[in-house]
């Protein structure tokens, strides 16, 4: 089973940027992030869509 959700680091090693600019992403509204406890993860679902809206 695919995740639905990764961390900022998984996010930024998926998408070969730092995790300042997973972070500017978030901020900007382009990815969905959700806070579980203190953890920030991010929609395997909006990473996707990111990924296809550069092509």
């Amino acid at each position: 089973m695919e995740p639905l959700v990764l961390s900022i680091n998984e996010t930024a090693k998926a998408l070969g940027i730092g995790r300042s600019s997973v972070y500017a992403l978030i901020k900007s509204g382009s990815l969905d992030a959700i806070k579980i406890g203190t953890r920030t993860l991010l929609t395997t679902e909006s990473i996707r869509r990111l990924a296809q809206s550069d092509r």
